[in-house]
């Protein structure tokens, strides 16, 4: 067995964390880790030079301070387990969002103990300066408070949540209580929309992918009932202002069409990540338009449609396109 696996090993069996974990993940005495922090070996250091001193000079009241510091120092050890164990973590909430922008996970930590638990910190396991950089919060007893994890996205597709450290310093500052687990979420991350290109042809065929037939928003032709889909520049906002009910405008003419987006349609000098980022700004703009748009990309097909929940699948094949969606 080479090192490297030697390593892998011997990190599981230690920190007992061997990938993503179902929730609730509960944290119980084999996974809380205590050492104490430099100003607790300080601490220790100067004791032991107390101690020394008092025996040489046989000085009671040395002993009786030294012993008095040091069962402080060691009552902290307790107390400081104990403000982990027995915590339990559910993943929350991680919404989609594009490659660039930070992806936002929430943990929920709930404390059903009749204690309060005090000086948490939270954060992507890094080295000492990314849990430092946490913001401390408190637990109350028998409550639940959801913490954001924030990470950089660097690529499109599925972001899993890396392992997270949870480690307090409560209540000295002596002691580090820490504990590691690793949440089974993970975000979807869109391609980054393209920032300079042509802007979305509507209304006309072209050769990079855009045409079909449609509704028109030229001429007004009435009103209908609304519907969550419809765009908000479509709504007839001054009945409502009246107190009447929602309806949204109707219209006709080739002002506006449906519109499909054609990957084999896209230049051929244009690359795979190039493609994907053009293709995912005309789709926001479509969207933003209220413009019924399909999507064509080798091996999918998806029809023309509007809404926040064609615009997701639209973006996921996007993001997932050439990677393994599983």
């Amino acid at each position: 067995m080479d090192l490297p696996a030697v390593r892998a090993t011997l990190h599981r069996w230690l920190f007992r964390v061997s990938g993503p974990e179902p929730a609730p993940i509960q944290l119980g005495q084999r996974r809380i880790f205590v050492l104490p922090t430099r100003f607790g070996l300080a601490l220790a250091l100067t004791l032991l030079v107390m101690l020394l001193a008092s025996i040489n000079y046989t000085l009671s009241l040395g002993f009786a301070l030294t012993f008095l510091i040091g069962s402080v120092a060691w009552i902290s050890i307790h107390h400081a387990f104990r403000n982990l164990v027995g915590l339990s973590i559910t993943p929350g909430k991680a919404e989609a969002v594009f490659c660039g922008a930070p992806a936002h996970f929430g943990i929920v930590l709930a404390n059903p103990a009749l204690r309060p638990r005090q000086g948490l910190r939270l954060a992507p396991s890094g080295g000492a300066e990314a849990i430092q950089r946490a913001e401390p919060f408190d637990l109350p007893a028998c409550s639940s408070a959801v913490t954001d994890i924030h990470l950089a996205t660097h690529h499109r597709g599925w972001l899993a949540l890396p392992r997270l450290t949870l480690e307090t310093r409560h209540p000295l500052g002596l002691i580090r209580a820490w504990s590691l687990f690793q949440p089974d979420v993970r975000c979807l991350v869109y391609p980054a929309p393209e920032t300079d290109g042509p802007a979305l042809p509507v209304g006309r065929e072209t050769d990079s992918g855009l045409g079909g037939q449609g509704h028109g928003q030229d001429d007004f032709a009435g009103l209908r009932h609304h519907q969550p889909a419809d765009s908000p520049r479509h709504v007839a906002w001054k009945a409502v202002a009246r107190g009447g009910p929602w309806r949204t405008k109707e219209f006709d003419g080739a002002g506006a069409r449906d519109v499909h987006l054609d990957w084999n349609r896209m230049p051929a000098s244009m690359s795979v990540e190039a493609r994907l980022a053009r293709l995912t700004r005309w789709v926001m703009e479509a969207d933003r338009a209220g413009i019924d748009f399909g999507l064509s990309l080798p091996g999918t097909n998806i029809p023309p449609g509007r809404g926040s929940a064609h615009r997701h699948a639209c973006l996921t094949r996007l993001a997932l396109f050439g990677l393994r969606d599983d």
